[in-house]
């Protein structure tokens, strides 16, 4: 088994990346999808959430209405942090325990980490390396406000709110420059999936293989 990073800015495409790596066969564990259910209903975090934020975060079903939760905590420092210290360590936690279950499997494991640059490498996940998905700042307001329906305005300030493009690459070992045609993307995945397996090989050596960028 080897554990790549999978990080990206909101409109980079990341998740477009995520799917292709899947199609190569990776295993994705997904950080997002993670946070999700670990607010489920009966789970510990559901509990701690809904007591913090009261009843207004919680959907007819019962369930905690991402959105409404998302405006709460948007221009509340302290709220998101609260936020933050709830579901953070339940998202750890069980990101570790789906990558452990993998151990042995040989597979490609790739946990997708929309905020790995902005909060530091996660300990407990032995990462081999980092794959990030970059774009130009207009083509990525394009694709917030064009595939998600929302307003420039508020597609800009998500950005500015994220880790920088040049932050994110400086940590990067490996970067997928995603602005051109879907057959473009595929060929750059392709070259990263290359990356992927001589970084197998040359670890289990030893030895550090270099990065890039496609």
């Amino acid at each position: 088994m080897i554990v790549i990073g999978l990080t990206g800015g909101i409109g980079s495409g990341k998740s477009t990346v995520a799917r292709m790596l899947v199609q190569r066969g990776a295993v994705l564990i997904d950080a997002d999808e993670v946070a999700h259910d670990v607010v489920g209903v009966g789970r510990p975090a559901y509990r701690k959430v809904v007591e913090r934020f009261g009843e207004s975060v919680a959907a007819p079903d019962g369930s905690i209405d991402r959105a409404a939760l998302a405006a709460v905590v948007f221009n509340d420092a302290a709220a998101l942090a609260d936020l933050e210290a709830i579901v953070h360590p339940e998202v750890r936690s069980e990101i570790g325990a789906r990558i452990a279950a993998e151990s042995g499997s040989g597979h490609v494991v790739v946990v997708d980490i929309p905020l790995l640059i902005e909060k530091g490498d996660p300990d407990g996940y032995s990462l081999a390396g980092v794959l990030v998905v970059d774009s130009p700042l207009d083509i990525a307001v394009d694709r917030v406000v064009n595939l998600r329906r929302m307003d420039r305005s508020d597609a800009k300030a998500r950005i500015a709110r994220q880790a920088t493009r040049s932050e994110r690459i400086g940590r990067a070992d490996f970067v997928i420059m995603n602005m051109g045609t879907l057959e473009e993307l595929e060929e750059m995945v392709r070259r990263a999936w290359e990356w992927i397996e001589r970084l197998r090989v040359e670890g289990a050596d030893g030895d550090r293989p270099a990065g890039g960028t496609s």
